[in-house]
């Protein structure tokens, strides 16, 4: 049986396109998207406490039932997602 051929690969270069530097806005996050993050967190929590809270007495709250958790740790969610831009 005869042998097959022996093929060789061309070594890896990367290519000088994917070295080019990237500005990145340098300094610290300004004060209100501080707040508002801030305030998308606590804004679900304070959203959470109320429905566990007070939910029989706030009809419109009562009648979104579980909805309330989606919203609450939405807003939280919100928040938290935020932080991955904050300086």
């Amino acid at each position: 049986m005869p042998k097959s051929k022996v093929r060789k690969k061309a070594d890896y270069t990367p290519s000088p396109a994917s070295r080019t530097p990237v500005k990145v806005k340098a300094g610290p996050s300004p004060v209100w998207y501080v707040a508002i993050m801030l305030g998308f967190m606590l804004a679900g929590l304070v959203w959470l406490l109320v429905y566990y809270l007070a939910a029989e007495k706030i009809s419109w709250m009562n009648d979104l039932n579980a909805w309330n958790f989606l919203i609450g740790f939405g807003l939280m969610v919100i928040g938290l997602i935020m932080t991955m831009r904050w300086r």
